[in-house]
């Protein structure tokens, strides 16, 4: 390998814990609130904003940690699955290779996850509930 595609491969593992990072705040900020008031635990909710009052301001601020956390995994997904990648050839490379792109797909995926649940619970559940309690 060489140091050009090494610096890419650092960079895109980089990428996905960033990546997963961001998705994870669109958990904290959107899904984690809603789920414990669902579940009864407004006092939960109101002592972790008490402690963390960056949850409202992130909260506030959804559109943005959304889009800006949806952006990093379409940038981290078509870095992983865009045409022309390849493994060395050597077998010490190669196979460090393959686990290094095993781990980042795991991440990936994880952080999707991670994206569609916050999603969820940020701009569709409460809808969905209105709309069948009618």
């Amino acid at each position: 390998m060489t140091t050009n595609e090494d610096n890419l491969g650092v960079k895109q593992t980089s990428l996905g814990w960033l990546t997963l990072f961001a998705s994870s705040g669109t958990l904290i900020c959107c899904a984690l609130p809603i789920i414990l008031v669902t579940l009864g635990f407004g006092a939960t909710v109101a002592a972790l904003t008490s402690n963390f009052p960056m949850l409202i301001t992130i909260a506030q601020h959804k559109v943005w940690v959304f889009g800006g956390s949806g952006a990093l995994l379409l940038l981290t997904g078509w870095l992983m699955y865009r045409p022309g990648r390849a493994c060395p050839v050597d077998p010490q490379p190669a196979q460090l290779c393959s686990r290094t792109q095993r781990w980042n797909r795991r991440i990936y995926w994880s952080s999707v996850t991670m994206w569609c649940i916050g999603f969820f619970a940020a701009y569709l559940a409460l809808p969905l509930r209105m709309f069948f309690d009618l």
